[in-house]
């Protein structure tokens, strides 16, 4: 039987197995299934996920996530792949549970038309916040194992700012995230989670005999956590060579997700594999460098008020200067329509005449806008509210008065968009709610990003091409559903003591708690 090597993509002895594995005929294939939702979302908003913001693909349309799953894949033609249902959504507020049961039930049913499986690669994000339920991600991963058995192999994916509960962790037999913040390898982290699994079932080993869980009483923002600068660049760069140990399969460390109020919402160290002392000597070492370096994490870019932000801004001779709107940043589940931000810059007398300083703002929604400007089209003049329909604690819809200078319509996200002028403000208007990572997300509506003065965007740290595109930065603390000052958002049900909330706290257990596999577990 042909064996697959480490993950280490791009190695040739892994791709003369896959080559084999072609060749194989479809009796000697594993058949896998795929299933997953992945959002990350508040319940410090607001706002309500429903399950239209999935997106939700089924069957064949389910490889379109995945490159590495082309249908000529060494991957692909390794194993019959079953497809049932993958979602993701923007991140946003709670999911309600009608919204979860029904892409859960979906799923479920798919799983039942296609069994038997010999494995199952489950893509989550593992933040998803649901009414009523504290381990969303945990509590489909056990139905999920009712459905199809505690024999089949499951390899989990996740995104770092996820939740690794106890009963994830049992029910997933490989476990993985990335690696990188901003995340660059997200994809490659998925694909290895895919080979892991094809590796174990093609060498007989199947479940790993060790998994090592440890929960690390940390809560921090990814704004404080990117692995672009230190500590949090030489911590995962520890994890890599952990898993280069003889008896290692795969090692992890979870940041968590700061801004949902749930007893899982920490951070985990998890390591999978064959030999016991070296599963226990990685989970250790990664779980107590995270912990030594707890008060060396800071903001990824120099933080200051709104006012002084764009103060600053003014005052820069570098373009584009970027201002993250981080308190309302839809990429981390604010609701994205706070109109705070937008109140104060539109007040702000430097932007009050065109011949100001070119400000692009992305983004507000405002449906009733966009039907305006619809109505009069590109050059005409628009009167109408925009924002705060959905999170108006912090100030109340702004009624935006400008000229229409674009109109997009076709968004997956924001369906329509509009850009419209006010003094020198040229404010970015959607249907629905979106957030602006790339530079065609502006050029696409006749904006020029390179060359404008300020952009303020709705968001936290900088997606890659945000970061490459800017000629300075700076991220304005401002007030929303994923406000980056964590004492202020009020915790009631997360475990206690957590760092940085309790600075004095002492030292946790930082040993190694023993996963049972799912087939051993007492609610099977």
């Amino acid at each position: 039987m042909h064996t697959f090597t480490r993950p280490f993509f791009g190695s040739l002895l892994l791709v003369f197995f896959l080559f084999g594995a072609c060749q194989s005929s479809p009796v000697d294939k594993p058949r896998i299934a795929i299933a997953g939702l992945a959002i990350e979302s508040s319940t410090f908003s607001p706002a309500k996920t429903e399950a239209a913001a999935f997106l939700a693909r089924e069957g064949e349309a389910v490889f379109e996530y995945y490159p590495f799953l082309t249908p000529d894949s060494p991957q692909r033609q390794a194993a019959d792949w079953a497809p049932t249902l993958r979602g993701h959504a923007l991140p946003g507020g709670m999911v309600s549970r009608a919204a979860y049961d029904s892409l859960v039930n979906k799923t479920l049913t798919m799983l039942k038309a296609g069994k038997p499986y010999d494995g199952l690669f489950f893509d989550i994000h593992g933040a998803m916040s649901v009414e009523g339920l504290d381990d969303p991600e945990g509590d489909f991963i056990a139905q999920i194992r009712a459905q199809i058995g505690t024999d089949v192999l499951i390899s989990t994916s996740m995104d770092l700012h996820g939740n690794v509960s106890e009963r994830l962790a049992a029910h997933s037999d490989l476990i993985t995230c990335y690696r990188m913040a901003p995340h660059e390898d997200a994809l490659e982290s998925k694909q290895r989670a895919v080979d892991l699994l094809l590796e174990r079932l093609d060498n007989g080993q199947g479940k790993p005999t060790y998994k090592a869980w440890i929960p690390v009483p940390i809560l921090l923002p990814g704004e404080k956590t990117s692995t672009r600068i230190e500590p949090g660049k030489s911590l995962y760069a520890q994890v890599a060579p952990q898993t280069e140990k003889e008896g290692v399969i795969d090692a992890a460390i979870w940041i968590g997700y700061a801004w949902a109020d749930e007893p899982r919402n920490h951070a985990v160290v998890m390591v999978t594999g064959d030999d016991q002392a070296a599963v226990q000597n990685s989970a250790e070492t990664l779980a107590n460098a995270f912990w030594e370096v707890r008060h060396q994490f800071e903001f990824v870019a120099p933080t200051a008020s709104l006012e002084k932000s764009v103060t600053m801004a003014l005052q820069s001779t570098k373009k584009p200067f970027i201002i993250s709107d981080m308190g309302d940043n839809p990429t981390a589940g604010g609701a994205g329509d706070v109109t705070w931000t937008l109140r104060e810059l539109l007040y702000h007398p430097a932007f009050k005449t065109a011949d100001g300083p070119e400000l692009i703002y992305a983004s507000i929604p405002g449906p009733e806008l966009i039907k305006a400007a619809k109505k009069v089209g590109v050059g005409g003049r628009v009167s109408a509210p925009v924002g705060a329909q959905v999170d108006d604690r912090y100030a109340p819809p702004i009624l935006l008065e400008g000229t229409v200078e674009a109109l997009r319509e076709g968004d997956v996200h924001a369906q329509t968009e509009a850009v419209v002028r006010v003094g020198s403000i040229r404010v970015i208007v959607t249907q629905k709610r979106k957030p602006y990572h790339y530079e065609k997300d502006f050029t696409q509506l006749n904006l020029s990003p390179r060359s404008a003065d300020i952009i303020v965007v709705k968001i936290g740290y900088l997606v890659p091409e945000l970061y490459n595109m800017r000629g300075d930065w700076i991220m304005a603390l401002t007030p929303g559903g994923v406000d980056q000052d964590l004492e202020r958002l009020g915790y009631q049900r997360i475990k206690r003591p957590m760092f940085p909330l309790d600075q004095d706290m002492d030292d946790p257990d930082l040993s190694v708690r023993w996963i049972p596999a799912a087939d051993q577990l007492e609610e099977n």
